[in-house]
């Protein structure tokens, strides 16, 4: 129960449509319309804020590194890889949340976020914490979808639809908040059939994106989770190291999703999907910090690094590290604005691919 019981305190302007913009605001240039995004925490940029859950970043010391120094409900310092992502491919710096009524239709014509931190594949990982289950992310884009052709017009809508890069983070909530810390999942499969259900689930909703009129897809898969510091510290064979059967279990999840990715491309007409795998590069980061600049791994910015997330990561917290940007990780789960960048430069290069 050490996850859940961590994880539990951690959480204690209507459209213009006469205003049409030229086609050249939606950056047709790049071949990338739009940034569409769909998972969790990792690339959750405030959709939380506007549920009635405990699972929110949208306090200090959170984004204090972000433009303008405010906390949006990203799990981070600063800002995330699909906010890179975006930028690299000359949209906005930052992808809104769809739920932030600060925000309409023509702010997500470019960028948009359906994310929820907390969720995962599994309907009932998202009950956990009362977050958004995936498939209400879907019916999310499907609003949003009619919501862009009525600003735009079917005609324009359907090629931001159908152009732009979708983004996919989701998965490792599904183990460590759900399977590895509450009874129900474990009691009904095995972690092999456990891993066998996740699939079915995340082919189901890539094909009902593919139906949606997505082509073009980035579907990431899951990062060494026995190296985030919370599960460090609660390695009870090996206090403080990285746990190796949650490693051992991210490879193999991952290689179930390769082979998943390889399926669809195969199967589906017209679709390109890349599989960024990020268990390599974020091992390299957190065995080689130093060679990528950063200097602490072992632990967060964040407190004592230790285990500290969500509201024990408060603005009165007075052991928070001064300096960001020497940390893998921001708090004792999401890793830090500057691991961010990193990771979405190393995919980037691979992402331009989708579009030749």
């Amino acid at each position: 129960m050490c996850h859940f019981i961590y994880y539990l305190t951690t959480y204690l302007s209507h459209y213009n449509q006469n205003l049409i913009p030229p086609l050249s605001t939606y950056h047709f240039h790049t071949k990338v319309p739009a940034i569409i995004v769909f998972g969790d925490s990792s690339v959750d940029s405030g959709n939380n804020n506007f549920i009635p859950t405990m699972a929110r970043a949208n306090f200090e010391p959170y984004g204090r590194d972000f433009p303008g120094g405010r906390a949006t409900g990203r799990f981070c310092n600063g800002r995330l890889s699909s906010d890179f992502t975006s930028e690299a491919y000359g949209l906005k710096p930052t992808v809104p949340a769809y739920l932030d009524p600060s925000y309409n239709i023509s702010d997500f014509a470019t960028g948009v976020c359906f994310a929820s931190a907390g969720t995962g594949y599994d309907n009932s990982t998202a009950d956990v914490l009362g977050v958004i289950p995936l498939w209400k992310e879907v019916e999310y884009y499907k609003e949003y979808q009619s919501k862009l052709s009525a600003y735009l017009g079917h005609r324009r809508a359907a090629r931001i639809i159908r152009e732009s890069l979708y983004l996919v983070s989701i998965g490792t909530n599904d183990f460590l908040e759900n399977y590895f810390t509450l009874p129900d999942r474990r009691s009904q499969f095995s972690i092999s059939q456990y891993q066998d259900f996740l699939i079915e689930i995340a082919e189901v909703f890539l094909k009902d994106l593919y139906r949606l009129g997505a082509r073009k897809m980035s579907f990431t898969g899951i990062s060494p989770m026995g190296c985030l510091p919370l599960e460090r510290v609660t390695n009870l064979d090996d206090p403080f190291s990285c746990s190796r059967n949650y490693n051992n279990l991210a490879v193999d999840f991952n290689g179930r999703l390769r082979r998943l990715v390889m399926k669809l491309n195969r199967e589906l007409i017209g679709i390109k999907i890349f599989f960024a795998n990020p268990y390599d590069i974020i091992w390299n980061i957190v065995t080689k910090p130093d060679v990528y600049g950063l200097e602490v791994s072992s632990s967060a910015c964040c407190g004592t690094g230790l285990f500290e997330m969500g509201f024990l990561c408060g603005r009165n917290n007075m052991l928070t590290c001064s300096d960001a940007n020497k940390f893998v990780f921001w708090d004792a789960f999401h890793p830090t604005e500057r691991t961010n960048k990193i990771v979405s430069d190393y995919f980037f290069k691979h992402l331009k691919n989708l579009f030749h």
